[in-house]
């Protein structure tokens, strides 16, 4: 009697269990939405450096006035920060207060970032630099454009990776401003 050996078994079952991996992972609600486990606390401590002509850079008492903002992570390199800045521009024109935070451009010569406001228009209510991204990373920063919805209070309601596109603007940013205008 021939024995089989049960390491012939090894491949079929890794095979499912990647597939059933990838099947479940495609059926997540939202892939491209990172988690973040800041949802309900209050933001990081804001240190920033100023961008030269942009005024000062705003404090964490900005982010406790009482109105619902979006915080933005953006970089004059960035080309998807290129591709949100319209829809940034259009909520700013509503009178959503958007603080906005440059991130790892060259602190010795802001003259690209200052260049993409000029260029572009800019949306934010005040801006400054992280140009060592340290305060991205006490944010829980992957990459830009990332950007956070903060209630009155100065707590996060959401986080969203990547463009505000004109999707993302209506399934995720407006619902969390909403909310956060409602004073959980």
């Amino acid at each position: 009697m021939t024995r089989i050996s049960p390491l012939l078994a090894l491949p079929p079952l890794l095979f499912a269990g990647l597939a059933a991996m990838f099947i479940w992972g495609m059926n997540r609600d939202d892939p491209s939405q990172l988690p973040t486990a800041l949802a309900g606390r209050e933001a990081p401590p804001v240190v920033l450096a100023p961008l030269p002509g942009e005024g000062a850079p705003f404090t964490d008492a900005s982010l406790r006035d009482g109105r619902v903002k979006l915080v933005n992570f953006w970089a004059s390199w960035c080309a998807p920060c290129r591709v949100e800045h319209p829809n940034l521009e259009a909520l700013a024109a509503e009178g959503v207060p958007i603080y906005g935070i440059n991130y790892k451009d060259a602190a010795q010569d802001y003259a690209n970032a200052t260049g993409f406001l000029a260029e572009l228009g800019n949306p934010y209510a005040a801006v400054g630099a992280d140009p060592e991204g340290r305060m991205a990373l006490d944010w829980g920063v992957y990459g830009v454009p990332e950007t956070f919805v903060i209630d009155g209070e100065g707590r996060i309601i959401t986080r969203f990776a990547g463009p505000i596109t004109q999707r993302a603007l209506q399934s995720v940013i407006r619902p969390a401003l909403a909310e956060g205008a409602g004073g959980r």
